[in-house]
């Protein structure tokens, strides 16, 4: 029987908020991202450790018995909530989510304990622009080995076990070093992406590359619904605050009626967002109607989390468009995000499907 969703937080879930944010606050702080995504290294190691290994927050869709901490998407989804809200540079939503959830599919429980326990990053060897449900790119399985290519594979080169799709339909986990990794250039310089080349590489099949591709894809989506969410919620938090201390002809900037509008929309837009990202997280957790809360979810909330950074950009005026603070962060990772596990476009087409009302048909080729 279907329950209700609650998508209001509980005690636990505010205390994980809390302390999330906290260490955030403190280990990831905006001046410390620009500069690492300058470096030859924009992956924070030191701090995917903290969360990943000292809140054992890499294992919360990890049953206890595997060594995880038996929690559920709406965990999950407040850690990466707090994530989007920071833009942490770190493989949580590749490897603790997309990655971890194959690994489930496919019953590798050794895996899913290495990766739980933070002994080992995992990447899930599918371009981060594939929807769930789509068509994705496979590497050649001949003679026992793996030979291929996969694109813009999210976190590839900081991953220490790939989980590559082959045309045999199975999915193989291949160890690092037996792969070429080739950085590709990136607009989100904080979730950098990858060329995967395998020439002959020995693989592990793990079982059945179609659902659990489809399963994983598909909790990226949904959770990718709260980092979005975290994203506009900062740009709208760090936007109103700009406007009350900035003045101009010696009044608050915020205190025009027409920024005053502005902002107003932004709100109920990222309100909306809330309600909708929440929704997915739940309906995943709950394992009832997820194709259409993901659905649902991913066609709304890349336009409000671009819309959020864009105006959080022209609103903080010329300060906005210096290197040294950190809009422009949250604005590429907006608008990569906006591609990420499926367009709205791609979500909305899956959504009509779902709910029965497909599209109008083609119109009919012109008489020659």
């Amino acid at each position: 029987m279907s329950t209700q969703p609650d998508l209001l937080h509980s005690e636990e879930e505010e205390a994980l908020r809390a302390a999330v944010r906290d260490l955030l606050t403190d280990h990831c702080r905006p001046a410390d991202v620009i500069a690492r995504v300058e470096s030859d290294t924009p992956h924070d190691v030191p701090l995917w450790k903290t969360l990943a290994d000292g809140m054992g927050l890499a294992g919360l869709l990890v049953p206890e018995e595997l060594g995880g901490q038996g929690a559920t998407h709406r965990e999950a989804a407040v850690v990466v909530e707090e994530l989007g809200r920071a833009v942490a540079p770190v493989p949580y939503l590749t490897s603790a989510v997309v990655a971890t959830e194959a690994l489930l599919a496919c019953g590798a429980d050794d895996l899913v304990a290495e990766l739980a326990s933070a002994a080992s990053i995992g990447a899930l060897a599918v371009g981060l622009h594939t929807a769930p449900g789509a068509p994705f790119a496979v590497v050649r399985r001949e003679n026992g080995v793996l030979t291929g290519e996969v694109t813009a594979v999210a976190d590839a080169a900081i991953a220490d076990v790939l989980l590559v799709p082959a045309d045999d339909g199975g999915l193989y986990a291949v160890r690092a070093p037996a792969a070429a990794v080739t950085a590709q250039v990136s607009l989100d310089l904080t979730r950098p992406v990858a060329r995967v080349r395998l020439d002959g590489a020995e693989g592990r099949r793990l079982g059945d590359a179609g659902p659990a591709v489809r399963r994983a894809l598909r909790a990226g989506a949904g959770l990718l619904a709260s980092e979005q969410l975290g994203l506009a919620d900062w740009a709208l938090t760090e936007t109103v605050r700009h406007l009350k201390e900035r003045k101009q002809f010696n009044r608050p900037v915020g205190g025009f009626q027409a920024l005053k509008h502005r902002l107003a929309q932004l709100w109920l837009e990222t309100v909306n967002l809330r309600a909708a990202a929440r929704n997915a997280a739940d309906a995943l957790a709950r394992g009832e109607d997820a194709d259409v809360a993901v659905a649902v979810a991913q066609a709304y909330a890349a336009t409000v989390a671009v819309h959020a950074a864009e105006e959080a950009l022209q609103l903080h005026g010329g300060t906005g468009m210096t290197w040294e603070h950190p809009v422009h962060l949250y604005l590429k990772r907006a608008k990569a995000d906006s591609i990420a596990y499926g367009t709205a476009g791609a979500h909305r087409e899956a959504l009509a499907w779902l709910v029965d009302l497909p599209g109008p048909p083609a119109a009919p080729e012109p008489a020659p």
